[in-house]
């Protein structure tokens, strides 16, 4: 087993197992709102993780009772009196490429909600690829509440995980939706006792990373195209990306596997 724990910040924590790199936010004390140091920190983990070929899967959680409620409205605050209109160009800075990372990169990403996820720490939890939530989590987009429009790509995520008249709803009228109603409307793809979120959640994002990801990318690439392409458009990137992963290693591990009735043992490759 190879292990490497790097604290970005000591508000992000990275580990890097056996091809399962686990983002942690670690500002238990403030619920994980997002300061400048931890949404710096969050941008760099997420980078590292798409960019290192050794991470095969991403598990993005926190710690306490929060997964995280959003923008630090302390800090953003004292922003707004010291700088004006330029306090928000963190969605730029920050919320743009960590969401961007999140959704784009190419190996699944869990998001292991340990609690309440709002505003922006909705957004993020939005933008991975399965979502595995504490029966005590809730989500709230929160945005009217501060008379604010949407970032994290929240108008991109959360139409298309709920359809558009129930994203209207929960944007214009923002409101706490717990677990049995998130798993109900499609925010969560499973439901489990908070005492036992991190061992599910690491367990799902396990299996992932012992999968086949290159396969796995192929699919996050194909479905993100085929959202604003034609069908024609979307059968040939489809064949253009099956083309990809049937010359794949893994491809070819898999298809012996099933002629020997063996289970596979994908390489990532």
């Amino acid at each position: 087993m190879s292990a490497m724990l790097v604290r970005m910040a000591d508000t992000v924590l990275y580990d890097l197992t056996d091809g399962l790199a686990t983002v942690t936010l670690n500002r238990a004390d403030a619920m994980n709102a997002l300061d400048e140091a931890t949404k710096n920190a969050l941008r760099d983990a997420l980078q590292e993780a798409a960019g290192d070929s050794a991470v095969r899967a991403v598990l993005l959680t926190g710690t306490g009772r929060a997964f995280c409620v959003g923008q630090d409205l302390k800090e953003h605050v004292q922003s707004l009196h010291s700088s004006g209109g330029s306090a928000l160009n963190t969605v730029e800075e920050h919320y743009n490429p960590i969401t961007l990372a999140l959704a784009s990169m190419p190996k699944p990403v869990v998001a292991g909600v340990n609690g309440v996820a709002a505003g922006a720490g909705a957004g993020f939890a939005f933008a991975a690829d399965y979502r595995v939530i504490a029966d005590t989590a809730a989500f709230t987009t929160a945005f009217a509440g501060v008379a604010l429009s949407t970032d994290s790509g929240m108008a991109w995520t959360l139409p298309r995980l709920v359809g558009p008249a129930r994203a209207t709803e929960l944007l214009l009228f923002p409101r706490t939706v717990k677990a049995p109603e998130a798993l109900e409307l499609g925010l969560a793809h499973r439901v489990v006792p908070a005492d036992r979120l991190a061992e599910e959640a690491r367990a799902v994002a396990r299996t992932l990373a012992d999968g086949p990801t290159l396969a796995f990318a192929a699919m996050k690439e194909a479905m993100a195209f085929g959202t604003s392409h034609s069908l024609a458009d979307t059968l040939a990137k489809e064949s253009e990306l099956q083309l990809r992963a049937g010359a794949s290693r893994d491809h070819r591990i898999a298809v012996e596997a099933f002629v020997a009735k063996e289970r596979p043992k994908f390489t990532g490759s």
